[in-house]
């Protein structure tokens, strides 16, 4: 059923993107200290979304988020190209990420498979390690 005021519906909107200006976490210290921006707020908020179980805390949109606990206990071979799936699902929600690439998984640590890749957002090129026991 169309609403009678469809014209409502052909009117132009402007889409403004929301800035990154946001709290500086000190994750080393348990603490909060100061504001970060641009490039320095990307690298916190891929390391917030990272760091958050998906599905598991409903303050987060059931987009919000990686799954990891499921890999723990798979062969090596079956964790790396799923890790790497989920991993871009996970941080391309955000719009200011453009692309994830550059995947390189090291397995020699038994039990632990360690990732590092680059994240190409708005604000520059990030590098990110992670770390996922399997």
């Amino acid at each position: 059923m169309i609403p009678k005021n469809a014209e409502l519906l052909k009117q132009g909107f402007n889409v403004e993107e929301q800035p990154t200006y946001t709290y500086r976490m000190d994750p080393g210290n348990d603490a909060i200290r100061g504001y970060v921006d641009g490039i320095d707020a990307m690298e916190q908020a891929i390391y917030k979304i990272l760091s958050t179980q998906r599905y598991q805390y409903i303050i987060y949109s059931w987009n919000y988020g990686i799954e990891l606990k499921d890999l723990f206990g798979q062969p090596v071979s079956y964790v790396c190209p799923e890790l790497e799936r989920r991993i871009r699902e996970a941080l391309l929600w955000d719009t200011r990420i453009e692309e994830v690439g550059d995947f390189k998984f090291d397995t020699s640590k038994r039990g632990t498979v360690h990732v590092s890749f680059k994240a190409y957002t708005a604000f520059g090129e990030i590098g990110i390690e992670k770390e996922v026991d399997i």
